[in-house]
């Protein structure tokens, strides 16, 4: 699977008594996929995955995909504290069509994730997952970080395709890229201009899943015409190859992972700035260096403190204040301040969508 580009860390909307709020997530997904992101984390760090039951995990998976425009990649939060809990969430992500898996290290019984139990929790995960696994590396939630060697290591397993390292360090991101320089190379399917196909796109439609009932108009020869679309073209595809795909989990550093190799940037601060996000990237594919600059130093500290500091509640109601739907964090987590919220707003006066 290609997973290159800029991808939001969306958020998971709440009700103010805490249920699930279904239809914002679809609005909110909906909006996504009308920018030029890549694709979506549904139920990463930013999701607040790790406060949701399995029943509420599961739906929140089913609705962001079926919001989701079909070109969008998908990626799911599975991380679990068990490989079968972990798996099994693999398995509902495949059923609902996503295209990728992230998954973190386990974090109770964190004394005794040893370098041993690391490698084999990932690579039993990856054994028996039917998605591809991209490992998840973020410190200032798991008290044990993936060390480079480890990553290096299980680089190697076919069903691990990449990383998302949320460490914010350039030097972590550089030694990772040249730690995995020579793991496997795959062969994965693109669409005709080198962009990621999806699960989606290549999902059966309601009309050919009822059977081909199209009738043309020369053949209804003057008859009454049914109100069916006709099939649809099938997608044009290609392979190309890519090793191990580093994403850097840093908006702050997202320009100077780019110019070390990394693939792209799975972002917090997408969700409630996607824009401003992808113009740093856009500038950057195009070999615009300085005007890249200009539009990373644009987000460097708003997001910074927004996701850095500020946390779920900060990023929340910095979707709320860009047209997102953020609405309260689920408890334990505090909701902003009106200090803050009047600091956030001032931080993204200069970065609407």
């Amino acid at each position: 699977m290609l997973i290159e580009g800029v991808f939001a860390a969306t958020s998971t909307p709440f009700y103010p008594d805490e249920r699930v709020y279904f239809r914002k997530l679809e609005a909110n997904i909906a909006r996504y996929s009308r920018s030029l992101l890549s694709g979506m984390v549904v139920l990463g760090s930013t999701g607040e995955a790790v406060t949701l039951n399995d029943e509420e995990t599961s739906e929140v998976l089913r609705v962001a995909a079926e919001a989701a425009a079909p070109e969008k990649v998908l990626i799911a939060g599975v991380g679990q504290e068990s490989v079968k809990s972990t798996v099994e969430l693999t398995e509902t992500a495949a059923r609902f069509r996503y295209d990728a898996v992230l998954v973190r290290t386990p974090t109770y019984y964190s004394s005794q994730m040893t370098q041993e139990a690391v490698v084999n929790y990932f690579g039993s995960v990856a054994d028996r997952s039917p998605l591809p696994v991209l490992l998840y590396n973020i410190p200032r939630c798991v008290p044990y970080p993936i060390p480079v060697e480890v990553v290096a290591e299980l680089a190697q397993h076919p069903n691990i395709i990449g990383i998302k390292d949320s460490s914010g360090s350039i030097d972590r991101i550089k030694s990772m890229i040249a730690a995995t320089r020579n793991a496997p190379r795959r062969a994965v399917t693109v669409t005709s201009i080198f962009e990621a196909v999806t699960a989606r796109m290549l999902a059966p439609t309601a009309h050919e899943q009822e059977g081909s009932n199209y009738i043309s108009a020369n053949e209804l020869a003057g008859g009454i015409a049914l109100a069916k679309a006709p099939p649809q073209a099938p997608i044009r595809t290609r392979t190309r190859e890519v090793g191990f795909q580093v994403l850097t989990g840093s908006a702050a550093t997202m320009l100077e992972s780019l110019e070390a190799g990394a693939a792209g940037a799975i972002l917090g601060f997408a969700a409630c700035a996607p824009q401003a996000c992808q113009e740093v990237y856009l500038a950057w594919k195009d070999h615009d260096l300085k005007l890249a600059q200009e539009k990373q130093q644009r987000i460097a500290d708003p997001s910074q403190r927004i996701v850095g500091d500020l946390g779920i509640a900060g990023v929340k109601h910095a979707c709320d204040f860009n047209g997102y739907y953020g609405g309260h964090a689920r408890l334990p987590l505090l909701r902003a301040t009106a200090k803050e919220k009047a600091e956030i707003e001032s931080l993204l006066g200069g970065i609407r969508n």
